[in-house]
């Protein structure tokens, strides 16, 4: 089992910036593809980014494109998401995804990933 714990979470003008971190624990390894989710009130889930076991290759979905960054720092079992520049449109409840087998086409989807977070809000006001 692992267990994913995000933080960094808040309210945040158009423009501005966070950074979400996601801290892995029990069984964690650095094979795990990790990734971020976000869900926007009356809206489905959707795919923002992941990154691969080693950090060596990142894909992000075009919204984001840009704007976010990923990365993850695998001593520490912590992902991060940078996220720059900000729009209202960015609101959402931002989920950590961890799975041993998510990276190639399968990365962008829900199914893909077995451990989720219980997620951080992040709000931009305009």
């Amino acid at each position: 089992q692992v267990q994913l714990v995000e933080s960094g979470g808040g309210l945040v003008q158009a423009g501005g910036s966070l950074r979400l971190s996601c801290a892995a624990s029990g069984r964690t390894g650095s094979v795990y593809t990790m990734g971020w989710f976000r869900q926007a009130p009356g809206k489905e889930r959707e795919f923002v980014a992941a990154i691969n076991w080693n950090g060596a290759s990142t894909y992000y979905a075009d919204s984001v494109k840009g704007r976010f960054t990923i990365s993850r720092d695998n001593a520490k079992n912590t992902v991060y998401l940078q996220m720059n520049s900000l729009k209202p449109e960015d609101t959402a409840v931002y989920y950590c995804v961890a799975d041993r087998g998510a990276w190639g086409a399968r990365r962008v989807q829900l199914i893909a990933y077995e451990y989720w977070g219980q997620g951080t809000q992040v709000t931009v006001s305009s």
